[in-house]
């Protein structure tokens, strides 16, 4: 993998999946926001996109453990903290810079917690993630880093779109960068896409009417897109 080691490779990816899961989880997040003034239970819809039942009490009990339980695998707090994590592996990679705004989005939503209001100051914790994607463009001048972070943070988006049933043009313009970030990875690495799982996901995605009747074989299709070819004997 030219300069890059498997292990930093991993990282590269990984940050880019986590970062963008941390920010598709704030914006949906923001909009359940807007319907719990109304609406008891009001996130059971967001759940039942990934398959997960309601185990919480109300829509507090809901936004605690999803904006800060760190031990939900699926909670803003935890992607926050696994972005983080791969970042500091890559500090000299991405740049001190980048690597505190990531510092920044975790102070941002602790604060965020003692707050009567959280949401005011999750709109600064969206900042803080802008931030850091503005010095991966700015301070990163090694191709081959930068597209492998790219690569996970467009993958990353597709995977969640699909999930969360996005209008078909947000689907088309996240396979569109997807598949541009994946021929832009050079060829000696593990990340390198199989040819007949992005075809499947090209045929699931090539209109509007297919989406709706083949959106879940493109999810699936985009979790083995790294898979190895099968070799003929």
């Amino acid at each position: 993998m030219g300069t890059i080691s498997i292990e930093h490779g991993d990282h590269l990816y990984w940050l880019g999946r986590y970062t963008e899961r941390s920010f598709t989880t704030l914006k949906v997040l923001h909009k359940i926001f807007d319907r719990m003034i109304d609406e008891d239970h009001c996130y059971t819809e967001y759940l039942s996109c990934f398959g997960l039942s309601d185990i919480y009490e109300d829509n507090n009990d809901f936004i605690r453990h999803f904006l800060y339980d760190k031990n939900n695998p699926n909670s803003l707090a935890f992607s926050l903290e696994r972005a983080y994590d791969n970042g500091i592996v890559l500090r000299e990679e991405i740049s001190t810079e980048a690597l505190s705004f990531l510092q920044m989005a975790k102070d941002t939503l602790k604060k965020s917690e003692k707050m009567q209001n959280p949401r005011l100051s999750l709109i600064s914790l969206e900042d803080n993630i802008y931030g850091f994607w503005g010095c991966i463009y700015e301070y990163i001048y090694d191709a081959e880093i930068k597209n492998i972070i790219k690569c996970g943070k467009s993958l990353e988006r597709l995977d969640l779109y699909l999930r969360l049933d996005y209008p078909y043009r947000s689907i088309r313009k996240a396979y569109s960068r997807l598949t541009r970030n994946l021929e832009s990875i050079p060829e000696n690495t593990p990340y390198r896409y199989n040819s007949k799982f992005l075809d499947e996901i090209s045929n699931a995605v090539e209109s509007a009417d297919k989406y709706d009747k083949y959106s879940s074989e493109a999810l699936t299709a985009l979790e083995h897109i790294f898979d190895r070819p099968e070799v003929s004997a």
